[in-house]
């Protein structure tokens, strides 16, 4: 299990890279970090369906290869290995659900809520990531697991619809 630490290090506001990694500091948030991280990753998903489908991938690959450095430098800084406030992997993680939804407020909050309810429960083999792989990497691979188990339910419900 990602081990919760409450509070917020004056770091996150002194270091540019522990800032990105809090979300621009939206993981500082005592109650629910990573519920306010995915709220403050939502506003870029119109921007990035502006983009063409390479366009998006590009912005996730980058995200994520960004964030298992940002993630893995912040929980080696701060001395834990996933602190409850580094939120960048919850941004991947909702834009990766987000990625072949159709625009508009009720997908986005579909995809808020179906992603956060993967990343809360973190049911196989997300937790299984969780648990076992260690670094970055681990702190960005159980979200990105979360967030393609979200986008696979978003495009089941997208086709009833």
């Amino acid at each position: 299990m990602s081990e919760q630490v409450s509070y917020a290090p004056a770091s996150v506001w002194r270091n540019p890279i522990h800032f990105l990694a809090f979300g621009f500091g939206s993981g500082a948030v005592r109650r629910a970090p990573g519920t306010w991280g995915t709220l403050a990753s939502v506003p870029f998903v119109p921007l990035w369906q502006h983009l063409s489908l390479s366009g998006y991938l590009a912005v996730i690959v980058i995200s994520t290869l960004l964030g298992i450095w940002l993630c893995g430098r912040t929980a080696k800084d701060l001395g834990v290995h996933d602190h409850g406030g580094i939120v960048w992997d919850e941004f991947v993680g909702y834009w990766l659900t987000m990625l072949l939804a159709p625009p508009g407020w009720l997908w986005l909050l579909g995809g808020f809520v179906l992603f956060r309810f993967f990343d809360i429960l973190k049911p196989w083999p997300i937790g299984w990531v969780d648990r076992k792989v260690h670094g970055g990497l681990g702190i960005m691979l159980d979200d990105i697991l979360a967030g393609l188990m979200a986008l696979a339910v978003l495009l089941a419900v997208e086709q009833l619809f």
